[in-house]
């Protein structure tokens, strides 16, 4: 199988509490359905999709699901450093999940050092509003503080989930094209692609036949 063509690959890290909501959120991402089944993460699982940030360019994003458990955060931590983009989500439901991101987002800084991740906040299961203990207010202004983004995502009926990756990768994109962020020898986090080969003249030249043309 030939792989397809693309211009640059992205590789992004999920954080957050456990059953936050990270699989389903990245389940409907790559495969547009959601699943109510969706197992506790061990350690890491990975997917990966592509998609066009600007027109004629397209990015393959290799997507990192992390355990939100205090007993993976080791195998997690070690993920950070070739991670560009780092989505912390949260469970608009459980307000511990909120409170807990400032740690999060400590903990990813620490460990992306020296390379600067690009962030956005996600407040997850936005379906289930009246169940809701964190608002869409507060979400903001946490991420705003912090000079983040801030979306509300449902992998239940899709809301906001093709739009919170793309966000994330529209901007490291802008930031290679501002020369603010570089692919680097050793580091993963951005890398280049396989980009279209120039298209040469197509000559076609009227062959003699071969042989002598007799039986």
């Amino acid at each position: 199988m030939v792989e397809p063509i693309f211009d640059f690959q992205f590789r992004v890290i999920l954080i957050g509490d456990s059953t936050v909501g990270k699989s389903s959120l990245l389940k409907y991402f790559t495969d547009g359905k959601f699943s109510d089944a969706c197992d506790p993460t061990v350690g890491v699982d990975f997917y990966a999709r592509l998609i066009e940030v600007n027109p004629g360019v397209r990015v393959k994003l290799q997507l990192w699901d992390t355990a939100g458990q205090e007993r993976f955060r080791s195998i997690t931590r070690s993920y950070y450093r070739n991670s560009v983009g780092i989505l912390i989500v949260f469970d608009i439901t459980k307000r511990k999940s909120f409170e807990n991101i400032t740690q999060w987002l400590k903990e990813s800084k620490d460990q992306t050092e020296p390379h600067k991740g690009v962030y956005l906040i996600v407040g997850h299961k936005s379906d289930r509003d009246e169940e809701r203990q964190v608002t869409t207010r507060e979400g903001k202004m946490f991420a705003e503080s912090n000079g983040l983004r801030y979306i509300e995502t449902s992998a239940r009926n899709g809301q906001n989930v093709e739009e919170a990756f793309l966000l994330l990768a529209r901007e490291i994109h802008k930031l290679i094209q501002d020369d603010k962020l570089h692919v680097e020898d050793g580091w993963d986090g951005v890398k280049h692609g396989f980009s279209r080969p120039p298209k040469e003249p197509f000559h076609v030249v009227e062959g003699e036949p071969e042989g002598s043309g007799c039986c």
